[in-house]
């Protein structure tokens, strides 16, 4: 058996991979197809002041398929609604060993950073100290400054803003905030 790429619409790979499941148990052909993979990793995000922990999908719009590849498996996958089809058309060529395992967790997996499960939230932008930012929200609402000091484990950036004439020190939380473009 190999690995097989199968291109869905995007955001169906769950429905797609649930789908193929029970059309593979109505068939019985369990002996033909043995592993169906929606490549994700579970992150948390900072949306406003609240962490919430989401699924990322490493491909989305993608399937890996272990399955020996005959007419029957190729038409079972094929006919399964919102497959577009197999990645190389009528002819697929299966994924190489050494990319799956690396993908499984043999080697580092695609985009995904060496982070434990929910411990530690990525920050969606990173602010370095000299950035020219614009603090969208909280008490210095439309204020801009420039950073001075950047804390990422507690998601806070220390600004020195013009308040009243005169540079002033303040904490801005990351969500607050929001680069400047460059001229």
């Amino acid at each position: 058996m190999e690995w097989y790429v199968v291109n869905t619409f995007s955001g169906y790979e769950n429905t797609v991979k649930k789908n193929l499941e029970e059309r593979i148990k109505a068939g019985s052909l369990d002996h033909l197809i043995e592993e169906i993979l929606v490549p994700s990793e579970k992150v948390t995000e900072r949306r406003g002041k609240t962490t919430v922990q989401t699924t990322r999908k490493f491909f989305p719009g993608y399937l890996f398929i272990k399955m020996e590849l005959t007419k029957e498996s190729w038409h079972l996958v094929q006919a399964t609604p919102k497959v577009t089809g197999f990645l190389g058309g009528q002819h697929p060529k299966p994924v190489p060993a050494s990319e799956m395992a690396r993908m499984l967790g043999g080697g580092t997996a695609p985009a995904a950073p060496a982070e434990k499960e929910g411990k530690k939230v990525a920050p969606a932008i990173v602010y370095h100290v000299g950035d020219q930012v614009r603090v969208k929200s909280g008490a210095f609402a439309n204020f801009t400054g420039e950073v001075e000091e950047v804390n990422t484990d507690k998601q806070k950036v220390w600004l020195s803003v013009s308040l009243f004439g005169r540079p002033t020190r303040v904490e801005v939380d990351f969500a607050e905030l929001e680069p400047m473009a460059s001229a």
